[in-house]
């Protein structure tokens, strides 16, 4: 048995990742703060600080290899092993007028970087500290999705998911085919792996006009990250229950 309990939240110095690592910190959580961005990640670490939380700084560029070994090298020698893993970085690429995403004239270039991020940067944050996680007695992994992500609400006419996000919204869809992929491998272990929907969040990455606080945002992912035995795996949830796919 592991002494402590211990998480990694990428994407962690604002938004709902701040306020998922201050909510894993505030049930006594070790929280390594995963961003790429040396003065923000240590601003966070500080903040989190100054409110108890136990946290640390964890250098992290999801879209780069070098990066994610270094970062799974860093939490190695911190700490050792990984209750927790919430992947919450992620990019909604160039939005036009609206929030609207063109699907007829998108740049292939611009899929691939926020595929990269959104999607590949979950798969390489994850098999990096796939050790870490199965040295913990409960590892769970979060992966922040969205409910633009839903293929059934997408395709339903009289479900309104605001404007058509042709280059964001399928990196999601893509981000929950992978969790369920992962869950699939792990059925019948102790590591349980889900997608969580925080809703529309004012912040950073919305422009600010979300209606819900980063604070409620966090809520559904904190409660994924800490699940007890026995818990779900391989779903799509938000703070009402579960998402269809």
């Amino acid at each position: 048995m592991t002494e402590s309990r211990t998480a990694l939240v990428t994407g962690a110095n604002k938004g709902i990742g701040y306020a998922i690592a201050a909510g894993l910190g505030a049930l006594g959580y070790r929280v390594g703060v995963g961003a790429r961005d040396d003065a923000r990640r240590e601003a966070a670490v500080g903040q989190l600080r100054a409110a108890g939380v136990d946290a640390f700084g964890v250098p992290l560029d999801v879209t780069r290899d070098d990066s994610v070994a270094a970062a799974a090298e860093l939490l190695e020698r911190e700490v050792g092993h990984l209750d927790a893993l919430v992947n919450n970085a992620g990019i909604s690429g160039e939005l036009g007028p609206g929030w609207v995403q063109d699907p007829t004239a998108l740049d292939v270039d611009a899929v691939r970087t926020v595929v990269d991020t959104n999607v590949l940067g979950v798969v390489r944050v994850t098999n990096a500290v796939l050790p870490l996680l199965q040295r913990a007695p409960l590892p769970r992994v979060v992966n922040v999705s969205s409910r633009v992500g839903s293929v059934t609400w997408q395709a339903d006419p009289d479900v309104d998911l605001g404007a058509v996000m042709a280059l964001y919204a399928p990196t999601k869809s893509y981000l929950n085919a992978i969790t369920v992929q992962y869950a699939r491998h792990f059925r019948g272990t102790d590591l349980l792996v889900n997608a969580a929907c925080p809703g529309l969040v004012a912040s950073d990455f919305t422009g600010f006009r979300g209606s819900r606080t980063p604070e409620q945002g966090a809520a559904v992912v904190v409660r994924l990250a800490t699940l007890p035995a026995g818990g779900p795996t391989g779903g799509f949830f938000d703070e009402s229950g579960t998402v269809p796919w």
